[in-house]
């Protein structure tokens, strides 16, 4: 086994560390370094890395913006978040956005490595207290959803097949409904769940467990 990583942080102290904590470990090999998004979607364009260590909190474009940006250009990187926050909504965020794992900087280096030999098997790594925090957040948010949004049978019906990237047309056809009854519908999703976008109501109905992934 032989792993290509990338690192991409804006801290040259952080990049050295993790250098220094995989250089005991030949199957481990470090292959680029970035400290911004900019350079970082640059170089994806010439290499590809099996595993990027990528912080949440970087010049530019963030961690969670960028993650689905390279996953829809690269989905064979696995990404491993790095960060200093040890916040339940980040690792939430990261985790629907397509990352595998959630660490923090402040993790010791077997850790590390253990972190970077799961994702690279395209497996989730949280360590094990994380993972349980996580778990009762997202308990929390189904409540609160539950109580806060009431979405009749035809809605959740619309939203399905929204998240099954039904067109509206689509679902017109199939629902034998108006086009614009269905836009009518797209919309009013839209402002129950107090997103902007399609892609942000996507996101939201699978995050908040509303409809099936």
């Amino acid at each position: 086994m032989n792993i290509r990583i990338n690192i991409a942080d804006d801290h040259p102290m952080v990049i050295n560390g993790i250098k220094e904590m995989v250089s005991h470990y030949k199957h481990i090999e470090i292959v680029n370094t970035y400290q911004n998004g900019t350079d970082l979607m640059n170089g994806l364009k010439n290499s590809l890395p099996d595993v990027l260590l990528l912080d949440i909190q970087m010049p530019g474009q963030s961690g969670d913006e960028l993650t689905p940006l390279i996953l829809k250009a690269y989905p064979s990187v696995r990404i491993l978040a790095i960060t200093n926050f040890d916040n339940t909504l980040y690792v939430n965020n990261m985790l629907q956005n397509g990352a595998l794992g959630y660490l923090l900087k402040n993790t010791d280096e077997q850790t590390l490595i253990s972190a970077i030999e799961t994702v690279f098997q395209n497996k989730q790594f949280l360590k094990p207290e994380m993972d349980e925090k996580l778990k009762e957040f997202r308990r929390q948010l189904k409540r609160q959803t539950s109580a806060k949004f009431s979405l009749t049978p035809r809605e959740k019906q619309i939203l399905q097949l929204i998240i099954n990237e039904c067109s509206s047309q689509e679902i017109a056809e199939q629902l034998n409904l108006s086009l614009r009854t269905v836009e009518n519908y797209r919309l009013n999703l839209s402002l129950k769940l107090e997103v902007k976008n399609m892609a942000g109501l996507v996101r939201k109905a699978i995050m908040m467990g509303l409809v099936d992934k």
